[in-house]
């Protein structure tokens, strides 16, 4: 049984967002208590009603090519259009576009709330929210006026077309052509591949960003553009009309997130695909980080949606599995096995890493508020935050969908039980969006060097002006100490080196938040049961994992040398 966690999202949203500081501007005016409540309560009654019912649909018969198109599960087409009605999809968006002008970080709750319910359903409107980004920033005014109002309602779905078959991590290898037409419209012809969404029956249009080369483009990224590719071309009044040559070919036989189709598209089978390019020629790269680092913060969340499912079904399971007395109770009587030790270990662990990563991921949604307003250092501190909400929240809802499988023991391996989705749907988030290693490589190869390494130096800074757990602040010093090293490091060492210490920044950040919830639970007025337990969440967070990631140091300097003391072929033997 699903039940949305706004509590504790109201919790980080006021003690690691500060939604009273966004709400007392005038741009985030709308965002007032009672607006926030309600937005959350609301959420929470129609993901819980109408969207986790279909969590096991979703898995057990998801998402079905036909001919005519990509078919959803029953109940999926009017559970969307439900969202739509309900208005949840205009949270975020600008209200010169038809939203509601809230503030990202409230949107992320929305989603986040969507996506434990049931996190491959939600993938449909995590990418419009995407499409809308790159549309309210690059679009013309023209294009955002035709297609924003139906994207911020959801009414219409949008997708990003970036992989083809040859081209995956390497963007600039792509091959999709893009021949202009003379009316300022261009012919689009090629294949994309893994385009979640890229087609399915909920939507009346389906808005497709798509990258692609002009002819006689530079090699490489310098010479890719952006285009909107509509599934529909418009009518004169702006109503999808005449069927735009965008073919679904195939879709992929996943290990999991089934209730998402992630298909093969064909663009201009019959020379008859018409785009508009989106921003000036050659934009596209500009443009698809624009969409990138919103879709990375969202994968993060995607993580913190899987763990607080795991986490909330592993729990349901504890309180009813009857197994075993409690040793040393002196009692024969088998007990729920909430209360073996071990179990309780387990599930603790769920729940200071799920709120440990909602904290990060929320932390860094805030600072996409504060760069809206200008607010100084907002903009950068989501630069170094980025690529640690998305790599670490994500590794941190596989490690708690395992530990959920563990929990239900043998039963967790039965998919009835619906552990095992949990474990399997998370699998693919460390991997889209640019994998964590690539977020690593991100962080030590740009990040760290922003203004001259003053934007990691003003984390640092921050994180030690609060902290007072002196393993804390140890790990908050070594990684100032690995990260200032970095600078000096060959590029094969330092990529060695970036994901252990990806980590241990994730972590020092996780347990900075983390302490500062525990304090401020501890003397909070409210529910007893969740204040109690945020206490102790945040207790274990900072005395078990804190010291776990600082035993990275030794991964986290070490050179390349023992990675290269091997031929290729090596491996093999």
């Amino acid at each position: 049984m699903f039940t949305p966690a706004t509590a504790d999202q109201r919790f980080v949203l006021d003690h690691v967002v500060g939604i009273a500081d966004l709400a007392a501007t005038d741009r985030f005016a709308a965002a007032s208590d009672d607006v926030v409540d309600a937005v959350l309560e609301g959420v929470g009654q129609f993901a819980a009603g109408e969207w986790a019912p279909l969590l096991r649909a979703g898995d057990t018969v998801g998402a079905k090519w036909t001919p005519e198109g990509v078919v959803m599960p029953a109940g999926f087409v009017k559970a969307y259009h439900d969202y739509v009605e309900g208005g949840w999809g205009t949270i975020g968006v600008a209200e010169d576009f038809g939203g509601q002008g809230l503030p990202f970080a409230i949107q992320t709750a929305v989603l986040d709330t969507l996506g434990s319910a049931n996190m491959g359903f939600a993938l449909a409107p995590t990418l419009t929210v995407g499409a809308i980004e790159a549309l309210a920033h690059h679009g013309s005014p023209e294009q955002q006026a035709l297609y924003l109002p139906h994207l911020a309602t959801g009414a219409w779905t949008g997708t990003m077309n970036l992989t083809e078959p040859q081209a995956g991590s390497d963007v600039g290898a792509l091959r999709t052509q893009a021949k202009p037409l003379g009316d300022g419209k261009w012919s689009i012809k090629g294949t994309k591949i893994y385009i979640s969404f890229g087609d399915h029956d909920m939507a009346p249009n389906i808005v497709h960003l798509v990258l692609a080369r002009t002819p006689d483009a530079p090699t490489g990224t310098k010479g890719i553009s952006l285009f909107l590719v509509p599934k529909y071309r418009l009518n004169a009044d702006g109503t999808p009309g005449a069927f735009n040559d965008v073919r679904v070919v195939s879709i992929e036989h996943k290990m999991g997130l089934h209730a998402s189709p992630t298909c093969v598209l064909s663009f201009g089978d019959n020379d008859d695909c018409i785009g508009e390019l989106i921003g000036g020629e050659f934009g596209g790269i500009r443009a698809m980080f624009t969409m990138m680092n919103n879709a990375r913060l969202n994968v993060g969340l995607q993580g913190v949606q899987v763990a607080e499912a795991a986490t909330q079904a592993a729990v349901g399971y504890a309180l009813e599995r009857v197994q075993s007395p409690r040793a040393g109770s002196g009692s024969a009587e088998p007990v729920k096995i909430v209360e073996h030790p071990d179990v309780r270990r387990m599930l603790l662990r769920m729940k200071a890493q799920t709120q440990a990563a909602r904290a990060l991921v929320y932390y860094a949604a805030s600072q996409v508020d504060r760069a809206t307003l200008g607010e100084a250092g907002g903009q950068e501190r989501l630069d170094i935050l980025t690529p640690l909400a998305k790599a670490h929240g994500t590794d941190i809802g596989n490690e708690v969908a395992s530990l959920g499988v563990q929990v239900h023991g043998g039963m967790g391996y039965i998919e009835e039980t619906g552990a095992a989705q949990f474990f399997r749907d998370a699998r693919i988030t460390p991997i889209y969006e640019g994998t964590n290693g690539i977020q690593a490589a991100d962080l030590v190869g740009r990040k760290l060097g922003l203004d001259n390494g003053g934007v990691f130096a003003r984390l640092i800074a921050d994180m030690r002006a609060e902290a007072e757990d002196a393993v804390l602040r140890t790990l908050i010093d070594t990684c100032d100490e690995i990260g200032r090293g970095m600078a000096g490091l060959s590029a094969d060492d330092k990529l060695a080196a970036s994901y252990p210490f990806l980590t241990m920044l994730s972590v020092a950040v996780c347990g900075w938040l983390m302490e500062r919830s525990g304090r401020i639970a501890a003397t909070a007025e409210g529910d007893r049961a969740f204040l109690s337990m945020k206490v102790a969440a945040a207790r274990f967070y900072v005395a078990q994992i804190v010291p776990e990631a600082l035993g990275l140091k030794a991964a986290a300097t070490a050179t390349a040398d023992v990675l290269y003391s091997v031929t290729a072929e090596a491996f093999a033997a």
